[in-house]
């Protein structure tokens, strides 16, 4: 398991958080001056250089979101002007996208971060410009609704790519897509111009996701383990009935694919702080606010501690934590992960990705007076984001244009690259690995400083 050092703070890792913008500044610069849009979205390094890969379009906010989060820690006017004029030209189509469960990972990346610097006065207030990016993220937040499977009995969920039989965990990530809508006022007009509530959408698919995505060691089947998730949920939408877990890209339905465990992480502590600026009255007479909070602090704690348990000593995990391979590595949760060992991928994206859900739940129980608690999942996401900073994961070498080595995409299908003399994929990365390092290390950046906490609920 995680061996957490206590004596981290956040102010303590600022000389890494520090070193990892001047990297990440390069390699924006090199990939904005080489990747022509035209040839899509640059998904995933093959042998240091962002390629593409049609699965679906959900990495191109990545892109430009990376440069406005450069602005935000830097300061540094050219990477506003490249993410903002990125976000005119080619996210409109993002924003209408019927076909993903993505606009968390695309909109809220662009234009809810255009509008965060708006609301913080670090970039000018215009008044033209503020409705674009609120109009923006309004239909995004009704679009990615709109993906409704409705099980009965008030149960339901937002389908993914796949269909609307399939529930993937992924999308709680998306969430923050409703949430800003909401606080935006907006609703999801239905037939009969029906409203439909954002955030009873929201508070429904983050339950569905609980119940049948996170285990919770309550004998559901052979392999319940308290914290343990499965990918994908299955159902029969002709009746709405559950039938089976499922993964795309996790070895096994019933082993945690552990970037699909990272995303429900951080899903639902950003949710959970999302409900904190939340009037009781916004909740329903039958579903109060603290009974809602509870579920989502339930799940959280849950997967929380089962990425405590199940990722080496460095915080660093393995790309799933069923993979056949680890069985041959010994005792391989005792000591750092190795990215270049014989067998089984670590995935640094799922790192960076949780280590943010980590922190997020110890600040949202140190300001409901659960100091202590949190204390150790603060020391968990520091220990992890300081393995992160440093090489061997941060990409130091110019010639290289991902920022966070050691990421891998789609491991069943095979898609990621395996350098010459190696057995596994290794020493490349991605975007929503890059993006999301950046955003640990400004949200941190921003602690250490005691600065406006970074998140889009005022």
């Amino acid at each position: 398991m995680i061996s957490i050092d206590t004596s981290l703070t956040p102010a303590s890792i600022v000389p890494q958080i520090d070193r990892l913008f001047a990297v990440s500044a390069e390699k924006i610069d090199a990939l904005h001056a080489r990747w022509d849009p035209s040839r899509g979205t640059p998904v995933f390094t093959v042998k240091g250089e962002y390629t593409s890969r049609g699965w679906t379009e959900w990495t191109q906010g990545f892109q430009f979101g990376a440069a406005i989060l450069q602005f935000d820690a830097t300061g540094e006017n050219r990477f506003l002007s490249i993410g903002r004029q990125a976000t005119v030209q080619h996210m409109s189509s993002h924003v209408s996208h019927i076909g993903v469960h993505d606009h968390g990972f695309n909109n809220i990346s662009t234009y809810g971060n255009l509008l965060r610097l708006m609301n913080e006065h670090k970039i000018p207030d215009d008044a033209w410009e503020r409705e674009f990016y609120q109009l923006a993220l309004k239909i995004s937040g009704a679009v990615q609704a709109a993906r409704w499977t409705d099980l009965g009995g008030g149960e339901g969920f937002m389908y993914s790519f796949n269909g609307p039989h399939s529930l993937f965990a992924d999308t709680v990530r998306s969430l923050r897509s409703l949430a800003v809508a909401y606080q935006l006022g907006h609703v999801l007009m239905g037939e009969r111009d029906r409203k439909i509530s954002l955030l009873h959408r929201l508070i429904r698919h983050a339950d569905a996701t609980a119940k049948y995505n996170v285990y919770f060691g309550e004998g559901r089947d052979t392999y319940d383990v308290n914290g343990r998730v499965a990918h994908e949920s299955i159902f029969n939408v002709n009746d709405g009935s559950y039938r089976c877990p499922n993964t795309q890209q996790g070895y096994s339905p019933f082993s945690t694919w552990t970037r699909g465990l990272a995303w429900i992480l951080c899903g639902f502590a950003e949710q959970l702080e999302f409900l904190t600026v939340l009037p009781e009255q916004a909740f329903v007479p039958a579903d109060p606010k603290e009974a809602v909070r509870q579920r989502f602090l339930r799940t959280a704690l849950a997967v929380a501690d089962f990425y405590l348990a199940w990722t080496p000593v460095d915080g660093i995990p393995y790309w799933d934590t069923g993979a056949p391979g680890l069985a041959r590595m010994g005792d391989y949760l005792g000591r750092p992960a190795d990215p270049f060992n014989r067998y089984e991928p670590v995935d640094s994206s799922a790192a960076a990705i949780a280590a943010q859900g980590l922190i997020r739940l110890s600040n949202v129980l140190a300001e409901s007076g659960e100091k202590e608690g949190g204390k150790q999942y603060l020391g968990a996401g520091l220990t992890v984001a300081r393995t992160l900073f440093s090489e061997p994961y941060l990409s130091v070498d110019p010639q290289h244009e991902g920022l966070i080595l050691h990421s891998v995409y789609h491991r069943p299908n095979g898609w990621d690259y395996i350098p010459p003399g190696r057995t596994i994929p290794c020493g490349e990365s991605t975007m929503w690995g890059d993006y999301h390092a950046r955003e640990l290390a400004l949200l941190l950046k921003r602690m250490a400083a005691a600065s406006p906490y970074y998140r889009f609920f005022p």
